[in-house]
């Protein structure tokens, strides 16, 4: 089947994700977890064939870790569509009521946004997580991984695919793309393609708003912050740093850059360096930074840089202020984290820094979709129309008008015959 016929059935199968109701959906979730847990040992040998090729090919540390999906993600995976059988639908829900006049009532009622164009990472569990929100918030997809996930990306959205059309779901909701030129194909497909979601670096969500007619939500670059306050307790600071750091350097939420006030820099650097030490991350500092310990010069690149590796570049700052500053100019949109005891300064930090995730004494690790209770995420929005932070179901779904008469006509309220009462209800859409 070539990509236009692709988004053709997808198109054609999300006008009957529309009818579904929740129990079918959450039927269908749970078909989905069975089929995955009774193929454990094939998904696994089709990851396992994804690793030797990548390997052979010399793939970065960092990669082969997100492309590895062994009986632990299989886990999370699984406990993740478990949990979002238990969300709330987010189909049909009535936003607004109103009566403009008697008899004429007015509701906004969240739908489905359609179809959607996914492009993501060499991440298998990425896969699994963005079809299954897709389900339940009544979306077909259309999914392009890393190629160097070709094997586990086929079985996935096979053993998916059968177990939701065995549920009584309609077929064509959910296709995999495999090459580049599919990706090409897709951004033309405006017709029936109603959004796309690239996950990658700015230049490539750039290329896709600037090569394609078809709305884009965009998930780029995690170039994310701590900032270790002058009234940071040092010790909370060294364990939020260091498990924003590496916990799992290879995702978009894992801290790139370390601010720290200059007055507590001397006692807090040799603490934090300990630390880091243990995890074999290279400190990448500023002039000031490598004052205080030992650290590789830092660059203005490094700034501007994701490593997704056990990289860290460190900057000694005046202030909150300049701390702010460097953040929004510097920084991707997606989640900074202040360290303080002081409640005035998360208050500025947390009002001031243009991200879509802004976070007080804890980790940047949190910012998740299923950490949040959203039922995992298709990415982490960093942009600001429509979803922002971690996009989990309510931000799969668009709204629609729906109006209920009985016999009115606008000539009357033309000629003044008949007036708006444009009162305010609170009750939901009865259709």
């Amino acid at each position: 089947m070539d990509i236009q016929e692709m988004a053709k059935s997808a198109k054609t199968a999300a006008l009957q994700l529309t009818a579904c109701d929740t129990d079918l959906k959450n039927q269908a979730l749970e078909q989905i977890a069975k089929s995955l847990e009774e193929n454990r040992e094939a998904i696994i040998q089709a990851n396992q064939e994804d690793l030797r090729r990548s390997e052979q090919e010399n793939l970065a540390s960092p990669l082969l870790k997100r492309l590895k999906f062994a009986e632990s993600k299989i886990a999370d995976v699984l406990a993740g569509i478990r949990s979002l059988t238990q969300l709330e639908d987010p189909v049909g829900k009535t936003l607004l009521s109103a009566e403009l006049d008697q008899g004429l009532e007015l509701y906004r009622v969240t739908c489905p946004i359609g179809v959607i164009g996914m492009i993501f990472e060499s991440r298998p569990d990425a896969l699994v997580q963005i079809s299954t929100l897709c389900l339940k918030s009544g979306n077909s997809v259309l999914l392009k991984g890393g190629s160097e996930a070709s094997a586990t990306n086929r079985i996935l959205t096979d053993l998916i695919n059968r177990a939701t059309i065995k549920a009584g779901i309609p077929q064509g909701w959910i296709h995999l793309l495999e090459t580049r030129s599919h990706v090409m194909e897709m951004l033309k497909l405006d017709q029936y393609i109603d959004l796309i979601i690239p996950r990658g670096s700015n230049e490539f969500v750039r290329y896709i708003m600037d090569n394609s007619r078809i709305a884009v939500m965009g998930h780029a670059d995690g170039i994310c912050h701590c900032y270790v306050d002058d009234e940071a307790d040092l010790e909370m600071a060294v364990r939020i740093v260091v498990d924003s750091k590496t916990q799992y350097v290879a995702v978009c939420n894992a801290t790139e850059t370390l601010l720290v006030h200059q007055q507590i820099a001397a006692g807090f650097l040799p603490r934090l360096k300990e630390a880091l030490d243990q995890k074999e991350v290279a400190i990448y500092g500023c002039p000031r930074t490598r004052e205080i310990i030992a650290a590789a010069p830092a660059t203005e690149e490094d700034w501007q840089t994701e490593y997704l590796d056990y990289k860290l570049a460190v900057k000694v700052v005046e202030n909150l202020t300049e701390a702010i500053g460097h953040i929004n100019r510097y920084g991707s949109g997606h989640t900074d984290s202040i360290i303080t005891a002081n409640p005035a300064h998360a208050q500025q930090f947390m009002n001031l820094v243009d991200s879509g995730n802004v976070f007080w004494n804890c980790s940047t690790r949190f910012s998740d979709g299923f950490r949040y209770g959203f039922g995992a995420e298709v990415g982490i929005s960093t942009g600001k129309l429509h979803a922002r932070g971690p996009v989990g179901l309510e931000g799969l779904v668009s709204y629609k008008y729906k109006l209920i008469g009985n016999g009115q006509i606008v000539a009357d309220y033309a000629s003044k015959n008949k007036t708006f009462t444009h009162r305010r209800l609170n009750q939901n859409c009865p259709v």
